[in-house]
């Protein structure tokens, strides 16, 4: 288990969260905004030397000092000579304006590695802490969000941040230096032409604060769908035998495309919004430019600036354009990054397994005992489990019958933690121990779990039935196989245990698959061994093979088999019967069939079958 002050971080606000994820990518993106400034400045610098070789060295409109223009531009210029002997080689300035632009072109290329190299930084660490937090959460929150949304989360949502952070942010910052640059110098040209230009900046923010709101709520809606499209997707991909088993290739197709085609009508809605929004951005920049031009000409022809400074003014007003426009949008996209944000910050905040202070890790080969214990899967829900006590004793094979949600797994679940039992709700113990005080690390390292349904990797069959080891013993793969049953079989296979299996074991059948998840419990080794319903799969010769098998290879460990056979528990030391999640009977084999109870109807059932 983690270190608890890890496992309970929350984050109370947006922007601690963002925080957080840009541990490690803060000097990067720090330095990236730096040469981004300093690119702003020499870009700012070049229509100033225009307007100053027009004024000065040209058309003898300024004065000799240079005029307005600022001490650092007269100091280049003066470097040149004097004014009739760059008349006669201008190239001297446009060596100038080049240098500038080579300076400017080094420091661009500073900031677009920096900035990459944060963002990836970035992206690494978001995709690392949230599934190190993901993997840590409580089953029963994985029961209740879809896999294909968590997944869209993961990756759609943080690449949104990624982009917004590494582009729109960087932005942003380069935005405001290039308009407090720009205003300097263009209200030192003219004060009233710099406030025709000013003017039309608060107007882009206001409508584009006014369109952040429906920007929002639009994306949010279109981004939920996504993650729904994701989880139909994800279960279908991952459920296609059953799907081609019960020919609902139709169906499933028709329920895709029905929620493709909303999430589309979604997408081409926002899309609609982000239109009307760019246009009329782009309308409003027009218009600034419209105005600045014709009332800078006026006030040329009239005198009141020069032709250099015209010149300079509107090419700072030029500079000055798309960066307002680019304002305005980075408050929309603003407005998507706060939605994934939202979305990650429902994960990051979703409380993960704790152990109580002062868990320990007791011998797990002692007596584990229920003790009136209830649970049901909601608050105020019915019960799936109803006071239920039995003790299960060290070393012993104990068997637990029941029908479908009679809460047999749900027993397992509780002991081994997946479930964590309420206040109230009873007591399981090991030993003379609480679970509850016990590591849930601990806990689950020394009780084997093999299930009905057992999830296999994409790996060779090595691998699978190794996966607890740290280096793979082919000697003890074969002997955990052979337990298992399984070593005839994949001796027949032409890679031997070699053999890839392909996703969640699609290449295998349910009696493969269920016996490798067998052999995969027994390498380990554990005290406590649970088959629940792990034998359903294989044929009724190979289930008494491998209990055989088990009773001569497990030693002193606990076992507990939970089957709908009754003979894969017929050799159990104690069986407890399940009926409507309470203990209907309990005994050995003989003893339930001498009640003539449930059990002896069960078996009369089966027996006639055999």
């Amino acid at each position: 288990m983690r270190d608890n002050s890890k496992k309970n971080k929350t984050f109370n606000t947006k922007a601690a969260m963002v925080l957080y994820f840009l541990e490690g990518s803060k000097l990067l993106f720090a330095l990236s905004i730096l040469f981004s400034i300093m690119v702003t400045f020499l870009d700012m610098i070049g229509p100033k030397i225009i307007q100053y070789t027009v004024d000065y060295y040209i058309s003898d409109t300024a004065s000799d000092n240079g005029g307005s223009v600022p001490v650092y531009i007269g100091m280049i210029m003066g470097m040149l000579g004097k004014r009739d002997n760059v008349r006669d080689q201008l190239f001297y300035v446009a060596l100038v304006v080049a240098g500038v632009a080579v300076l400017a072109a080094i420091c661009r290329y500073l900031f677009r590695l920096l900035n990459t190299m944060g963002a990836e930084n970035l992206i690494q660490r978001m995709r690392d802490r949230l599934f190190d937090h993901i993997m840590h959460l409580p089953f029963t929150w994985h029961g209740a969000n879809h896999t294909g949304d968590i997944i869209q989360r993961c990756t759609s949502d943080v690449d949104t941040i990624k982009r917004f952070i590494a582009e729109q942010m960087s932005a942003f910052f380069r935005i405001i230096i290039r308009i407090v640059i720009a205003m300097y110098f263009m209200i030192g040209i003219s004060p009233r032409l710099a406030f025709y230009s000013a003017i039309f900046i608060p107007i882009v923010v206001l409508y584009s604060c006014f369109f952040h709101g429906r920007i929002r709520d639009e994306f949010e809606k279109a981004d939920t769908e996504e993650g729904k499209l994701s989880a139909i997707a994800q279960e279908n991909l991952t459920g296609v035998r059953v799907v081609r088993a019960f020919g609902r290739e139709l169906y499933e197709k028709e329920r895709f495309e029905a929620k493709n085609e909303t999430y589309t009508d979604l997408w081409i809605g926002l899309i609609r919004t982000l239109a009307a929004f760019w246009s009329s951005n782009d309308l409003i920049s027009g218009l600034q430019i419209l105005l600045v031009t014709a009332m800078g000409a006026v006030l040329c022809v009239g005198g009141k600036i020069t032709v250099g400074e015209y010149i300079a003014f509107v090419s700072y007003n030029a500079m000055l354009t798309w960066p307002v426009r680019m304002l305005g949008r980075i408050i929309s996209e603003m407005s998507k990054a706060g939605v994934s944000v939202d979305r990650l910050m429902y994960i990051m905040n979703s409380e993960v397994e704790k152990d109580r202070e002062g868990a320990t890790e007791p011998p797990m080969n002692q007596d584990i005992t229920f003790d009136h214990v209830s649970y049901a899967y909601e608050n105020g829900g019915t019960d799936v489990l109803k006071d239920v006590s039995f003790t299960i004793r060290a070393g012993k094979t104990f068997g637990i019958l029941g029908g479908t949600g009679t809460g047999k797994s749900t027993l397992m679940y509780l002991m081994d933690r997946l479930y964590e039992l309420p206040e109230g709700a009873g007591t399981i113990k090991v030993g003379d121990t609480d679970i509850s005080d016990i590591k849930a690390s601990w806990l689950r390292k020394n009780i084997g779990f093999v299930l009905q349904e057992p999830f296999l990797f994409s790996r060779t069959l090595s691998e699978n039935i190794g996966i607890t080891q740290k280096k793979t013993d082919i000697d003890m793969v074969k002997n955990a196989a052979r337990i298992a049953a399984l070593d005839e079989t994949i001796e027949n296979f032409a890679h031997g245990y070699d053999t890839f299996v392909g996703e969640r074991g699609v290449t295998l059948s349910g009696g493969q698959k269920q016996r490798t998840a067998i052999a995969q419990m027994l390498i380990s080794k554990p005290p406590v061994m649970v088959f629940d319903d792990s034998l359903s799969a294989v044929d009724t010769e190979t289930d008494q093979k491998i209990r055989k098998a088990l009773a001569d290879n497990v030693g002193d460990s606990t076992v507990v088999l939970i089957s709908h056979r009754i003979t894969t528990l017929m050799n159990a030391d104690n069986i407890i019967v399940l009926e409507k999640g309470r203990i209907a009977e309990q005994g050995t084999h003989q003893q339930l069939l001498d009640k003539g109870g449930l059990y002896k109807k069960i078996y009369d059932i089966q027996m006639q079958g055999i």
